[in-house]
């Protein structure tokens, strides 16, 4: 039988895009099992803890904190999600929070786009700075700009067509 690939924490590291020193954090709270060692103490890991660690990163990523992680890691990667509604839920609303989340920051890029285009026709800004915004302009597709509707989701409306002078 062919023994089972494994890592050092470096090379752990390297893989997940996660810094040694957080890979050990995670093992003195336990959202990964402790490491199996050499004779001489080095960690060594096996291909699910480096699922495990990806796992760990992409859910951080989402903003979900570290204690609300510990259910799913719990869960093998081959059990039926049926078997457990409760995290299947939370895994929804959690997916709700998140395309919310992605929605209002949509709302963000449209201002500012809207923004630069408003500094673009009048001229109000550097050469400099303008070069660089029309060079980058110029090679990606005209967005939309943002409706009054989507501009009340900000404590201050766009003005446009106002003075430079009027738009704080």
């Amino acid at each position: 039988m062919k023994e089972e690939q494994t890592f050092t924490i470096k090379q752990t590291a390297r893989q997940t895009g996660i810094s040694e020193d957080t890979i050990r954090y995670y093992e003195k709270i336990a959202l990964l099992p402790r490491a199996d060692r050499r004779d001489n103490g080095h960690r060594v890991y096996q291909q699910e803890d480096i699922n495990t660690i990806r796992l760990i990163a992409c859910l951080k990523k989402t903003g979900m904190p570290l204690e609300e992680m510990r259910p799913f890691l719990m869960v093998s990667t081959d059990t039926d999600p049926a078997e457990y509604p409760e995290l299947v839920e939370q895994l929804r609303s959690h997916r709700e929070n998140i395309v919310s989340q992605i929605a209002s920051l949509q709302q963000v890029v449209d201002f500012i786009d809207m923004k630069l285009e408003e500094g673009r026709y009048r001229g109000d800004y550097s050469v400099q700075i303008q070069d660089g915004v029309s060079e980058k302009m110029m090679g990606e597709p005209k967005s939309k700009l943002a409706s009054s509707a989507e501009m009340s989701f900000f404590s201050t409306p766009a003005r446009v067509g106002k003075s430079p002078t009027s738009v704080r």
